[in-house]
């Protein structure tokens, strides 16, 4: 077997969400860096293996790179269609500077000198080849965190006992176990009735009854069977492959019971999939300098190094999963606003450079029954890579890079459009400066340095096709970017929200389509002159390098998706 060595400057072991983000946000800063990947598919949960929404916080959606995907998908993806889905994900890795990936790789083994992991090492199945890995620093977004045993770095597994840490929602004594593992299934409407045989192995659930409470099982539009779950009584790891098996004879069963027992509006629907790979909710969390709890969550503690935010609520699912039979099963409890997670929850305390990100990242049990989920899961990714940027560049730690660069990165993520609650972008001076006129109302929103509504406050320049808006330097200045963010519609719901992949398909689920709320084509003009023109924008954030030097910088909007006035965040140059 052959053996091939990779010299990188960040490694990200783990393609779900958050390693993508974390992997792309260090590449598009210019680190060398690989990601690897144990699945022929990039997404983790979110992927065609798995097919969970990305949820995120219901009232602060999140931005930034995962964004970014939501739009893609959109405009790409229009059945829309998982393969499809598969590709965008695919394209992201694959086709961006700096970055290298190894697919169908499982990391088995780490290298250490001292408290630094050297390299790591990785079976790829498809080539029957070893490859050794060698970075600065390494993120483990791995979901199960395999850099733990791996490296030696602190972890936890299980609930913390309600003394520990003040947590109300905590166990009285400590124990083992987590949240469950779901095999979900897909269904689709026909124009005829249909027939669905069970396999012999399938469990039967005859009569209303005989399932458990509390797991409603219609087939509404947001109907994704997520309660089909088991496995948090047990080793979430060592005994994934048992539970499987268990879950596949649950989800067969409880398909055959909406089919062939009762009056269930499914006469017909067909199944029309079934996941053999379990989406796992917890499993090991590493152990930052900060250890994010329940009282974190609901409380809102305001950190000095915030990075990334959630604002899922506090979702904790019974260990016994389906098998639970006491009534509701699941604590739910909404935060009132979104909860700031700082980036001392996102590196190793005892391995000097390995960060992380996901659902393994330093939380109580109670906590990240909040922070797993994947839009948050992407934000934490993304500020992983941001904060690993600082680190390679100076040749630190991720503790010392908190420690000197935390302003740094927090308006590195800012100016890449992630919302960090409580803080304000910088503006660039020469827009600081700059007289800022428009031709319908008051463009100062555009360099006010929040790029979303936040509140009662809408923070956005609003205007119409042919409507401008026009930066006077006073002077022949040098320009380098121009920055742009448009209103993709944050203030969405759950059944607006197109990020998250359809679940079953009905023969009136409506096609996917760009949101009328993007200004859909607009150009640029430096002294008159046109420097840069968009006639398809699909995207939130733009960033337009240019080289010019100019007195007056003007944004012209020329169309629009719809009718009425559309939203502008931000208009800056560099």
């Amino acid at each position: 077997m052959k053996t091939l060595t990779h010299k990188v400057e960040f490694c990200v072991v783990g393609g779900g969400i958050a390693g993508m983000c974390a992997a792309i946000a260090a590449a598009r800063h210019g680190i060398r860096t690989m990601i690897i990947q144990d699945r022929p598919v990039f997404g983790g949960n979110a992927s065609s293996e798995i097919r969970m929404w990305i949820c995120g916080s219901p009232h602060f959606l999140e931005t930034g790179i995962v964004e970014e995907l939501r739009l893609e998908n959109l405009y790409r993806n229009t059945y829309p269609n998982y393969s499809v889905w598969d590709t965008i994900l695919y394209e992201k890795i694959r086709y961006q500077e700096n970055l290298v990936s190894l697919m169908n790789t499982t990391c088995v083994e780490a290298v250490r000198e001292g408290n630094r992991i050297r390299s790591v090492k990785g079976w790829q199945l498809t080539t029957e080849t070893w490859h050794i890995v060698e970075a600065d620093l390494f993120a483990d977004c791995s979901g199960d965190g395999i850099l733990a045993p791996l490296a030696g770095a602190d972890f936890r597994m299980g609930r913390e006992a309600k003394a520990e840490f003040g947590e109300s929602l905590a166990q009285d004594e400590a124990d083992r176990k987590t949240m469950g593992m779901s095999c979900l299934i897909q269904v689709r409407e026909t124009d005829r009735p249909q027939k669905f045989t069970p396999p012999k192995w399938a469990y039967s659930y005859p009569t209303e009854e005989s399932l458990p409470p509390c797991r409603g099982h219609d087939l509404s539009r947001l109907q994704n069977f997520w309660y089909l779950e088991l496995g948090g009584n047990r080793d979430s790891i060592g005994d994934a492959e048992e539970v499987k098996d268990e879950l596949l004879k649950t989800a067969m069963g409880m398909w055959d019971h909406i089919k062939n027992h009762g009056d269930h509006g499914a006469e017909n629907f067909v199944l029309d999939w079934i996941g053999f790979l379990p989406g796992k909710r917890e499993s090991r969390r590493l152990m930052g300098d900060c250890i994010l709890t329940q009282n974190d969550v609901l409380n809102h503690t305001s950190f000095d190094d915030i990075v990334a935010y959630g604002g899922w609520p506090v979702d904790d699912h019974h260990p016994d999963g389906f098998e639970y039979r006491g009534g509701e099963a699941n604590i739910h409890i909404q935060p009132e606003q979104p909860y700031g997670i700082p980036l001392r929850c996102l590196y190793s305390r005892n391995i000097e450079n390995l960060f992380f990100a996901g659902r393994n990242i330093s939380c109580t049990h109670v906590g990240i029954s909040s922070t797993r989920v994947m839009a948050t899961c992407a934000c934490l990714g993304q500020a992983v890579g941001t904060a690993a940027v600082f680190a390679v560049r100076n040749a630190l730690t991720p503790r010392e890079t908190c420690r000197k660069f935390i302003g740094e990165i927090q308006n590195t993520l800012m100016d890449d459009d992630c919302f960090l609650p409580g803080k304000v972008r910088s503006i660039s001076e020469i827009c600081r400066k700059a007289a800022l006129s428009a031709s319908c109302g008051d463009p100062e929103e555009l360099r006010s340095g929040v790029d979303r509504e936040v509140g009662d406050s809408l923070n956005a320049w609003q205007c119409g096709e042919g409507d401008w808006a026009e930066y006077d330097f006073g002077t022949p200045t040098p320009l380098k970017r121009v920055r742009l963010i448009f209103d993709s519609r944050l203030r969405r719901n759950k059944t607006q929200d197109h990020l998250n992949m359809i679940f079953n398909r009905y023969k009136d689920t409506p096609d996917y389509k760009v949101d009328e709320c993007l200004v859909e084509a607009y150009h640029i003009e430096a002294d008159g002159k046109v420097i840069f023109r968009e006639k398809e924008n699909y995207q939130r954030l733009v960033k337009i390098p240019v080289d010019v030097k100019a007195t007056r910088l003007r944004l012209v909007i020329d169309k629009l998706r719809g009718s009425g006035k559309r939203n502008v965040f931000a208009f800056e140059a560099q």
